[in-house]
């Protein structure tokens, strides 16, 4: 499509928090029927940005230009009357109303002051069968899989005549088979004149579909670029202005002695799951969504209750009917969710890294020694580079992947045996990842054992010495590093 005018502009965009400059002076354009990716390493102010366009935050500084005039007073609503929507990472679904009731969810139409209802279903069932798919409309959406639910909250963005989408990492939670219904819907609204504006760690996709990529580094612009005539190392040196070398550190490994034994374990969610894993080892755990590998890890963790088997850790069996217990025996999970069960979003950093390990800092019974709880928190906070001005900042401030860094900071505080890491990269930019695999090396290059369950199949296999296979609550198979490809892995978790 040849460009016209912009419909969005950006001009000089800042905004300023006490103690940090979240956005410095951003200028950016957006055209119709244009997908146009905004990249940069968590704490970049991607997050921020796109807040400034929906309204969400109100700018310290600059103007926002919509169609040629200036926005002001922005607000969500105000935003989404002009045509702008956005669909987060985190859906904003009501799980117990319908599909339709979803996507009019506050522009319900009426009739002689009630709900009409058999006119929301008609309109719902329209624009359903524009992007493509056969959803029930009366369906709750608690019944959907989750691409369906994506694509429930793009078809709500459409219900107001949509000029300008911004998808935050919307392809985050979906599985390969789901992401194809994303990509084909992106690419009829831009060939209906929809501006697109894409947030994504997984660059591969940034190439796919966008037309245009702009660079955020530290709040401030650094450039924007045809994907025509730029590459993935390209822009990764322009994200991170710096070389990160190999993405994937070498773990050695020499197989050691046993540290965890799982013996026939068996639950509502998994069957007669039994492995071991040794001291140094990255063991890693493979499987189509569903398969059961979180599951034996909440089970192993003590978040889910077992049936029957055992748990040998160290050659002592023991029982993990709490995660308080898990924790007590050396065992800590990263969870795949991180602001729901990994941090506690309204409390500080420092709260977060020493909570699951308060006797570790107690003074006594009653008193935490507040001088070595801030020495080992301010010490976690430079060693995994953190980004905050304060680790008084509470985590909800924090970009995602600092978010991720400080879950992990709290797991290291209790010097756990086993560490389990629950798509450890999922979200997060090419640097914080370099920064946890790292860590995983050192955890194991300390005699530790790293557990990862990951549906990056790069990742996957880079990192683990061996990889565990499961298929519908069982292990289907194991395979070493040295002998790992993807269809491998893809054929054992098929069957």
């Amino acid at each position: 499509m040849e460009k016209t005018k912009p419909i969005l502009e950006l001009k000089e965009i800042k905004k300023v928090y006490p103690g940090v400059t979240a956005l410095n002076g951003v200028s950016i354009d957006f055209y119709p029927g244009e997908a146009h990716a905004i990249c940069g390493e968590n704490g970049a102010g991607k997050s921020t940005f796109i807040k400034c366009i929906t309204g969400a935050i109100k700018p310290t500084e600059g103007r926002i230009v919509f169609k040629g005039e200036e926005v002001t007073d922005n607000s969500p609503l105000k935003s989404m009357d002009l045509g702008i929507s956005a669909i987060y990472q985190e859906f904003n679904l009501i799980p117990f109303l319908s599909v339709a009731e979803n996507i009019f969810y506050g522009n319900y139409p009426t009739r002689k002051g009630l709900v009409d209802f058999d006119k929301m279903e008609k309109e719902s069932e329209r624009i359903l069968e524009y992007l493509g798919v056969d959803i029930s409309v009366k369906t709750l959406v608690k019944d959907l899989s989750i691409g369906y639910q994506q694509i429930v909250e793009i078809a709500k963005s459409l219900v107001k005549d949509v000029k300008v989408l911004i998808m935050d990492e919307p392809s985050a939670p979906l599985t390969n088979n789901e992401l194809k219904y994303l990509f084909e819907i992106v690419k009829k609204l831009k060939s209906d004149g929809v501006s697109i504006i894409y947030i994504s760690h997984r660059l591969e996709e940034v190439f796919m579909l966008c037309e245009k990529i702009s660079v955020l580094r530290d709040g401030n612009y650094v450039k924007s670029m045809d994907v025509a005539d730029t590459t993935e190392e390209e822009l990764i040196r322009t994200m991170v202005d710096r070389d990160l070398g190999e993405q994937y550190p070498e773990v050695p490994y020499k197989k050691s002695d046993k540290v965890l034994e799982v013996k026939n374990l068996t639950n509502k969610y998994v069957k007669d799951v039994s492995f071991s894993a040794y001291k140094g080892e990255i063991l890693g755990f493979a499987g189509l969504v569903g398969a059961g590998r979180t599951e034996v890890m909440r089970a192993i963790f003590g978040a889910d209750p077992i049936k029957t088997g055992e748990i040998i850790l160290e050659n002592q069996k023991i029982v993990n009917r709490t995660p308080k217990d898990g924790i007590q025996n050396g065992i800590g999970l990263l969870t795949e969710d991180r602001k729901t069960q990994g941090a506690i979003l309204g409390m500080t950093i420092r709260e977060n890294i020493t909570y699951a390990n308060l006797e570790g800092f107690s003074k006594g019974k009653f008193f935490v020694d507040q001088k070595k709880e801030m020495n080992d928190v301010t010490e976690y906070q430079k060693t995994l580079n953190i980004k905050t001005p304060s680790v008084e900042q509470k985590v909800k401030n924090l970009s995602g992947g600092n978010q991720q860094k400080v879950v992990l900071a709290k797991w290291l505080a209790t010097n756990c045996k086993v560490l389990i890491f629950d798509e450890p990269t999922r979200g997060i930019d090419v640097g914080a990842k370099q920064e946890i695999y790292a860590i995983m090396k050192e955890l194991v290059d300390a005699g530790k054992v790293v557990i990862m369950i990951s549906s990056e199949m790069p990742e996957l296999m880079c990192m683990s010495h061996r990889i565990i296979v499961m298929h519908e609550g069982r292990i289907s198979g194991e395979i070493l590093k040295s002998e790992a490809t993807q269809e491998k892995i893809l054929e054992m978790a098929s069957h």
